[in-house]
């Protein structure tokens, strides 16, 4: 009986496919009002030429704000190690669906930034609000941090129990929906679940074997963002519910090469 051999995955070296990955990671910064640094993009460029391996941005960008630590724009230190680490995920085979890989992203994500701030792959220990302008200012009712690993672990569950080979794409798009929407709902981190969840999404339904247009996240994070805080509120006293259907026109998009229009001004109250 002959051997079973492995292949070892190997460095992406598309151009096309390194250029889509390095817009989505420069794409979702935008989510928090971020923008990588002009360093950042010459780095992308020279891999996505074929002058740097992916682990040489990696090291390089890293090196650069060790040296320039007292002195570096944080704004842009934040885009360009999240925006490196999305790439890294984005471009990797492998993908296994529970929380703790969700978790696992976080930490990848952040974990070369300040830790108190952040505290990389953590989950939160109190609870908070957020001002929102879509809201007028209001927020979103987050889950209450000593229920967010039960929670997770609930939805996940209730997620792996779902078929989807049998679902009309109606039935494929509110589902997924309502899933993206309650692990975003719980808010486990104190920062950056919006990148977080955005990440994980895009990974699983890619090992589902979905073809998405990846190019969606790249123009549309803060959409995809304000469309997932409309999904989660509710005030009766302005006459206002919770609605998905935002969520939905931006996964019919993604999913179904739809052209709805996403407008961001359409997600005020």
């Amino acid at each position: 009986m002959d051997d079973i051999t492995y292949n070892i995955v190997k460095e992406e070296n598309n151009p096309k496919i390194k250029q889509l990955y390095w817009n989505i990671a420069f794409g979702l910064q935008d989510v928090d009002g971020l923008k990588p640094s002009e360093y950042m993009k010459e780095l992308s460029e020279e891999h996505i030429n074929g002058k740097k391996s992916y682990k040489e941005v990696q090291n390089e960008i890293t090196s650069y704000y060790i040296k320039n630590k007292s002195n570096c724009n944080l704004n842009e230190k934040e885009a360009d190690e999240v925006s490196t680490a999305i790439y890294e995920i984005l471009s990797d085979k492998s993908f296994r669906f529970d929380f703790l890989t969700f978790k696992n992203y976080h930490k990848r994500l952040f974990i070369n930034l300040d830790k108190e701030k952040y505290n990389p792959g953590i989950f939160r220990t109190y609870n908070f609000t957020k001002e929102e302008f879509i809201l007028n200012n209001d927020t979103v009712q987050y889950q209450s941090y000593d229920l967010i690993e039960e929670t997770l672990k609930y939805d996940f569950n209730e997620e792996k129990e779902i078929d989807y080979s049998n679902f009309t794409e109606e039935e494929l798009i509110n589902r997924i929906c309502e899933f993206t929407s309650k692990i975003w709902q719980v808010h486990p981190f104190e920062e950056g679940n919006t990148r977080t969840t955005a990440v994980f999404i895009q990974k699983y339904l890619i090992s589902m074997g979905f073809n998405i247009n990846n190019e969606l996240f790249k123009d549309n994070a803060l959409y995809f963002r304000n469309a997932l805080v409309r999904a989660n509120y509710t005030n009766y006293s302005k006459g206002i519910k919770e609605t998905k259907k935002y969520l939905i026109m931006f996964f019919e998009n993604l999913l179904l090469n739809k052209n709805n229009i996403l407008n961001n001004n359409d997600l005020k109250i």
